[in-house]
């Protein structure tokens, strides 16, 4: 019979022979949290009287609407108040803020570069019919001598 000496865990009986005794396993393959700590990871037990957080445990998700899109909002509604209102004038204003906000945008400051491109597209339209409409005027003024009676 040879002697070993025990190694943790085990025991020596009174016949020489080595009973071994293993610490507890999950049956997950999990380590238990050593010295009473709590577990760690995503999946952690709430302390008594607190309700977990609602969302996803993995960390914060894209959020589209945190971008400012004020300054797009504002083209598109200047150019859409400039086309059936005012005459197309509030449309340069409307194509000067979707310059800007387009600009932005591509940067990387600030979102709604769709909404941008809406508003320079109905802004150029608006004072494309301003234009038109001041030669159709100028022609038929023209034609007539400046007599509209």
């Amino acid at each position: 019979m040879s002697t070993l000496t025990p190694v943790y865990g085990e025991s020596t009986s009174a016949r020489g022979e080595q009973n071994v005794t293993y610490p507890p396993q999950d049956p997950y393959g999990q380590q238990p949290a050593p010295y009473g700590q709590q577990p760690s990871g995503p999946y952690q037990q709430q302390p008594y009287g607190q309700y977990p957080q609602p969302g996803y445990p993995y960390g914060p998700g894209m959020n589209p609407a945190s971008q400012d899109t004020g300054m797009a909002v504002g083209a598109l509604v200047c150019s859409l108040i400039g086309l059936f209102l005012c005459g197309g004038t509030l449309s340069i204003v409307g194509v000067i803020l979707g310059h800007i906000a387009r600009a932005k945008a591509k940067r990387g400051e600030a979102g709604g570069e769709g909404m941008a491109l809406a508003a320079l597209i109905i802004g150029y339209f608006a004072i494309a019919l301003i234009i038109i409409g001041i030669g159709v005027f100028v022609a038929f003024g023209i034609a007539t001598h400046w007599r509209f009676r």
